[in-house]
């Protein structure tokens, strides 16, 4: 028996299909991703000329995180101006250059929009905190103080205390769910949905696939301003107040829906173009479900369900799984492992005795879920976590929880291109906005590329194998009987007009141990075509799989 870890088959077909189906996304961090100007911080220049890099890879499309006119307190994710490029990033002659030339490389391009609050920089918030009469005063949540001064509810922050804000020109608090320099939007308001929607086809018109909408669930709130109830978390299992309330009132309001469906009717606007939500939370499943409802709502939404996992194993991807299972009007998910929010999942998930495998593993597992798998920049790369030190920190989470979290710094560091150029080809500038972890410049792009067995090399082939099955694109996903740490299932799909179906046998051991696990008796013959894993001499799959390993196989004829 010997183990295999190359890509040793393909098989299948295609079949036609709207292109964001089974679509794989690589996430784009600009900030991070390449330095052309010299100032230490990623840009829109280094996105377009590296495109050629990102294809290379076999992914179907990009999602850029915001480069929008912006204070960057929160990063890109307080909106200054919705239709405006921060200078820091460049300007719209780079941009449309992004979109000329990933499109002429088959590249969709997709890009945040963030509908739940902006920056309080943002013109609309600068007339709106005026007085309680002037055109915008509705258009962010005031509230009066209660008769002691107090806030109006006792909703908290995702970053820490008070979720309101007392604002001396209104002489009223306004609600932010994030940082105090994030005011929430008012999105009850017609006005302030259709300025929205026209900030949305100001991107559409000038060329983008699709969005990304952020925090979608935070865009309406109670307007009565209801307390939230307690969740009973223990305090040694929380890191911030907000973790200590039900969101009840302050997010997921019953009306998001119908918000949703003046987006939906905004895209169809423009044919072929792809939405998906950010929906976080404790119990998110519910609200991924109506947002992509029927058909008549968003196309995909972002799944957390790995996002912050402390392990991959077994149970957590049957969960999954069979949450979104392909019934009559459900939508469609999309599925990311790691992200600018989240801790690597390469540190998440490895040891040092299975850090090479199990970043195989863990691409393999998530290249063969139903849905759209969303690589972020450096996964590829199997990049652990960034090294931050207090003193460099910049996210305001980490300073607020250190020690006690890893926070978002350490994954968006600086992308590593080449091991022995200064700033490890990020950058030409003497100091980067985060420094350059000097462990990643091992695992460099140009140390990489010549690397058979590399990380890199390895998605590539499985990126290119997955294009060739046509059931790990837009099949149906069969969860099999299997020991507790195993997961399998079958991917399948009709081939085309010969009516012919093809099936894909996935299965992990995410154990630590060796475990006896026979497959289905129909592919007692298949053949692995891609394998971390023992197989026998002869490429086929076998009843003993090894720790932490898994295979894609095809049965015999297909």
């Amino acid at each position: 028996m010997n183990r295999q870890v190359d890509i040793l088959a393909a098989t299948g077909g295609e079949t036609t299909r709207e292109w964001w189906r089974g679509a794989v996304i690589y996430q784009i961090y600009p900030r991070s991703f390449r330095d052309t100007n010299d100032d230490g911080i990623g840009d829109l220049k280094g996105i377009a000329e590296n495109l050629d890099y990102v294809a290379s890879l076999g992914v179907d499309g990009i999602w850029i995180s915001p480069f929008f006119t912006s204070p960057m307190k929160d990063f890109g994710y307080d909106v200054a101006d919705y239709c405006g490029i921060d200078p820091s990033f460049g300007d719209f002659d780079d941009f449309d250059a992004i979109i000329e030339r990933a499109h002429a490389l088959g590249l969709k391009v997709i890009i945040d929009q963030v509908y739940s609050h902006t920056s309080d920089e943002h013109a609309w918030f600068q007339e709106s905190r005026k007085d309680r009469t002037n055109d915008k005063a509705d258009w962010y949540v005031w509230a009066d103080a209660k008769p002691d001064g107090s806030p109006p509810s006792n909703w908290q922050s995702v970053f820490g205390g008070s979720a309101w804000q007392w604002d001396g020109p209104r002489k009223q608090y306004y609600l932010h769910n994030f940082l105090s320099s994030q005011p929430d939007l008012n999105v009850h308001n017609r006005d302030v949905q259709d300025a929205l929607l026209d900030a949305a086809r100001f991107w559409l018109d000038r060329g983008v696939d699709g969005f990304r909408l952020d925090a979608l669930n935070f865009s309406m709130h109670d307007p009565e301003l209801r307390d939230n109830p307690p969740s009973g978390a223990a305090l040694e299992d929380v890191t911030r107040p907000f973790d200590m309330q039900i969101k009840r009132y302050n997010q997921s309001h019953d009306d998001i829906p119908a918000f949703i469906e003046r987006i939906r009717a905004t895209i169809e606007e423009y044919p072929d173009r792809f939405t998906v939500a950010e929906v976080g939370g404790p119990d998110p499943l519910a609200e991924m479900k109506a947002f992509t409802a029927d058909g008549k709502r968003l196309d995909s939404a972002y799944n957390f369900d790995f996002l912050y996992a402390p392990e991959l194993n077994a149970e957590r991807i049957k969960a999954s799984l069979g949450n979104w299972d392909g019934t009559p009007g459900e939508g469609w998910p999309s599925w990311a492992f790691s992200n600018h929010d989240a801790p690597r999942s390469t540190t998440r998930w490895s040891r040092p005795n299975n850090y090479e495998r199990m970043a195989r593993l863990s691409m393999m597992v998530l290249l063969s879920l139903r849905g759209n798998p969303i690589i972020y920049q450096g996964e590829e790369l199997a990049l652990p976590q960034g090294q931050v030190a207090f003193e460099d920190l910049l996210d305001p989470e980490a300073i607020a929880n250190w020690p006690h979290t890893l926070g978002r710094d350490g994954a968006r560091t600086p992308f590593p291109w080449a091991a022995h150029q200064p700033q490890a080809g990020f950058s030409n500038a003497n100091q980067t906005w985060l420094k350059v972890d000097p462990a990643h410049a091992d695992r460099a792009v140009d140390v990489q590329s010549k690397d058979h067995t590399s990380s890199l090399n390895y998605t590539r082939r499985l990126l290119t194998l997955r294009k060739s099955l046509a059931p790990l694109l837009t099949g149906t996903s069969e969860l099999l009987d299997t020991p507790k740490e195993i997961i399998a299932f079958v991917r399948r799909t009709d081939t085309g007009a010969t009516g012919a179906t093809g099936a894909v046998l996935c299965a992990y051991n995410l154990s630590e141990r060796i475990l006896d696990w026979a497959p289905p008796p129909e592919f007692c013959d298949a053949k692995v075509v891609a394998s971390e894993a023992i197989s026998d001499e002869h490429g086929r799959v076998s009843g003993v799989m090894a720790p932490r390993s898994g295979y894609w196989a095809v049965r015999k004829g297909e």
